[in-house]
């Protein structure tokens, strides 16, 4: 490399610090600037929480399994990766789920978007609801708009305006596979903005559902492939690892120092990072790829920084179970089931995943995955993965009647996964980001953490923090 080359160091080897890098390298590339990237992960794998663990046959993703195509930043990676071929489509049969409920299960009314009702018939008969219920439901027809701009929770926001029982009931378990979190202390405008949006444009959330505001971008182009137009859901066929493997192949040029996290970054003749080990890397510039708790403690000298404490963490479990369908009494139609709090099962939802997605388990075979904690609920951390397949296994029979022996397990402890945004997110994060580029410009923030917990998300601030540091360059 000449000396005029500029050399850009990416904490993390996740989904975000991947996509950073590949648009690092190409933007560069189209700029025709000489970039050296060194990539640094403190585990011994690429991907993070992508992680699709292959075994006769079947296809166990360790943390999420698909992601939303509707939010396009991951469709536009897949086709610059040349993966549009691989992508799959959930089940167009399997569109049903269910919802616990007194420990009976309800299937979910039909015209429910992200939790709120939009069909007035399916609602009035659902089972999940009183009467009364119901009732306090339909006064967020009348109910006036709250002004202004003012943060608030994401429950306060949905009981305020739908009351506690579809709160409860609906919203918050369905959204609590979004996050695994408090809706009290989520942050509106950090997690659903157009909730507020709808409040403040319709004066009702379900008016304002109801119109399609919920979904303006829910119609994806003509650009993206045809799967893409006609599945909300998306994978890859060999799963959701394809893409890390791939992106691995084209960043056959970046420096890989895997297994060493960073202690320190210092600046000096631009920027020293410090690994664990002692390693000094310099560099023009940094993206910051990993949790907010890590990042937080390497700018001790810029205060604001210290807001990133406030981003708390929820740890999670999921555990795969694969069956012989002839060792089953039971048919699985639908995509899975939710568990509100109030049920008091340790299992917070199962997917049905072979019905969901008919290319993870071969013929004659089901998988099923049962789901473990939540905000509030981090007391399996203590038990062991023995325990947590007899927890999961017991709920699943007290619920489903499935009482068969698995063929085989496999349990993933997602810790410190699930990013808890507080009110008022929006704004601390402006403030870091503001006192960063103030105190060490060319340092940049991405991931989970920060701006969104979606895949497409990670790939969209990736891809944003690699075109401001290229821009830096110019």
């Amino acid at each position: 490399m000449k000396k005029s080359s500029k050399k850009v160091v990416i904490l993390g080897g996740g989904i975000s610090g991947l996509s950073a890098a590949f648009y690092v390298k190409k933007l560069a590339e189209e700029k025709q600037l000489e970039v050296e990237i060194t990539l640094v992960e403190k585990s011994d794998r690429l991907g993070g929480k992508l992680h699709t663990v292959r075994h006769h046959g079947f296809l166990i993703e360790k943390g999420p399994d698909a992601f939303l195509a509707r939010k396009t930043a991951m469709l536009e990676l897949t086709m610059e990766l040349g993966l549009e071929a691989e992508l799959v489509s959930t089940n167009p049969k399997a569109k049903s789920a269910c919802i616990l409920h007194k420990g009976k299960l309800h299937t979910m009314p039909m015209g429910f978007i992200l939790g709120i009702p939009t069909k007035l018939t399916p609602f009035i008969r659902t089972g999940l609801i009183s009467p009364l219920g119901k009732a306090r439901a339909a006064l967020d027809l009348i109910l006036p708009a709250k002004q202004g701009d003012i943060d608030e929770s994401l429950g306060d926001f949905i009981k305020r305006r739908l009351g506690k029982e579809v709160l409860n009931q609906i919203t918050e378990p369905l959204l609590s596979g979004i996050y695994a979190g408090d809706t009290h202390a989520l942050s509106l405008m950090s997690t659903f903005p157009q909730f507020k949006q709808m409040e403040q444009k319709y004066g009702s959330l379900i008016m304002g559902m109801a119109k399609g505001a919920g979904r303006k971008s829910a119609s994806v182009s003509d650009k993206w492939p045809d799967i893409a137009r006609k599945s909300m859901f998306l994978s890859y066929r060999q799963g959701l690892s394809a893409i890390i493997e791939r992106l691995k192949e084209r960043l056959h040029t970046v420096h890989f120092v895997m297994g060493q996290g960073v202690a320190e970054i210092r600046k000096e003749n631009g920027y020293q990072v410090i690994l664990d080990h002692g390693q000094v890397i310099d560099a023009d510039a940094v993206v910051c790829a990993v949790p907010a708790f890590e990042a937080a403690e390497l700018f001790p000298s810029v205060a604001s920084v210290g807001l990133l404490h406030k981003i708390n963490y929820v740890s999670v479990a999921n555990i795969a179970l694969a069956y012989k369908n002839t060792e089953l009494n039971l048919s699985f139609e639908g995509t899975g089931f939710l568990v509100p709090r109030k049920e008091g099962k340790r299992i917070t939802a199962c997917t049905w995943s072979s019905t969901k997605w008919s290319h993870t388990a071969p013929e004659g075979f089901t998988l099923l995955r049962a789901y473990i904690g939540h905000a509030g609920a981090q007391e399996w951390m203590q038990m062991t993965d023995a325990e947590l397949v007899e927890a999961a296994r017991k709920d699943l029979k007290d619920l489903m009647g499935l009482k068969a022996e698995p063929e085989f397990v496999e349990v993933s402890r997602c810790n410190e996964s699930m990013p808890q945004y507080p009110i008022g997110h929006q704004e601390h994060l402006a403030l870091v980001r503001h006192d960063l580029s103030q105190h060490f410009p060319n340092v940049f923030l991405c991931g989970a953490g920060y701006g969104g917990v979606g895949i497409p998300d990670c790939v969209a601030q990736g891809k944003e923090a690699a075109e401001q540091l290229v821009s830096g360059f110019c």
